[in-house]
């Protein structure tokens, strides 16, 4: 069992996975000041925004500026959700660092949420990659595969088709790969032995894993997680976000919770978790009505938390 890696990397998703969850729309100022703060808490990846059609996510119409804001700010790698080719042409032309493309395993959720099948979305990735290298862009592919764990609609989803739908992702030419809970089914068990063979085949090419907190075990998962040696997770500030189709989904892993829970185990994020706990509750003003999540917040730090546990701050 590989040693527990550091640093580990918290990537922040509440501005495109949890904003688009919420009806309400956050002034484009608002999302600045959100990355600037995110910023200067230390985190040093975040997920802006979405180039889909703004009539289908008016949430996320802005995420070309955002992009242009977020790239000014210095040691920060700006990423954005894609769902096809055109979308792709939209992110390498605003020169994001890297952008995500969705695949669920799930043959019917799949259909639900893209309208493709899983070998469709394949295929679209491969079309991507051909249009970034005749670009020339350095805009990295990284797909995400969902519904990793099982599925509200289909149910069982096999891991040997999760593997199957990565080895063919990295065929068509994906950079990263990763996997994602996403209507909170995964366990620690379940995510230990599933994250051991995707390391197997994806190597360092396993970027990222991504837990739903649906029903309360997103922190588990991601120490499960740790043990096989991947060192990045998603996370949305607040705990926001979910998947339309997880009735009853209580959101995203929560950033500000697991950047306490990995200081305490001694790996380094570079993150100021009380500068986080600040923005936190200065988002939740903004998105006043909502429902948030988390536990941090409520009774604060502990007064024998050492910042020095998080080690290096980042760059």
């Amino acid at each position: 069992m590989p040693s527990r890696p550091t640093p580990v990397i918290v990537r922040e998703v509440g501005l495109r996975d949890g904003l688009q969850s919420i009806a309400k729309v956050l002034p484009t100022e608002r999302k600045i000041e959100w990355i600037a703060d995110a910023h200067a808490a230390g985190q040093r990846e975040i997920e802006v925004g979405s180039f889909v059609p703004a009539r289908l996510l008016p949430q996320l119409a802005d995420t070309a500026e955002l992009v242009a804001f977020a790239k000014t700010l210095p040691g920060l790698s700006v990423s954005v959700l894609v769902p096809n080719l055109t979308g792709a042409l939209r992110a390498i032309d605003a020169q994001a660092d890297l952008m995500l493309v969705p695949l669920s395993a799930s043959h019917a959720h799949s259909l639900a949420n893209l309208r493709k099948t899983p070998d469709e979305v394949v295929a679209e990735v491969a079309r991507i990659r051909a249009a970034r290298d005749a670009a020339g862009s350095k805009t990295l592919i990284e797909s995400g595969i969902g519904t990793a764990f099982g599925c509200t609609l289909q149910g069982e989803v096999a891991p040997a088709e999760v593997l199957r739908c990565m080895q063919a992702l990295l065929d068509a030419g994906a950079d990263r790969v990763s996997i994602a809970d996403t209507v909170g089914y995964a366990g620690p068990s379940a995510v230990r032995d599933l994250f051991e063979q995707a390391r197997a085949i994806a190597g360092d090419r396993f970027w990222c894993g991504h837990f739903h907190d649906t029903r309360g075990l997103a922190l588990a998962n991601v120490c499960a997680a740790l043990e096989t040696g991947v060192a990045r997770f998603d996370a949305s500030l607040a705990g926001i976000g979910g998947c339309p189709h997880a009735p009853g989904a209580s959101g995203n892993a929560t950033s500000e919770d697991l950047a306490f829970l990995l200081a305490g185990m001694g790996c380094s994020t570079g993150i100021d978790v009380a500068r986080l706990l600040v923005l936190r509750t200065k988002v939740a003003g903004w998105l006043a009505g909502e429902t948030l999540h988390g536990a941090l917040w409520r009774a604060g730090l502990p007064k024998t938390f050492n910042p020095s546990t998080t080690a290096a701050t980042a760059a």
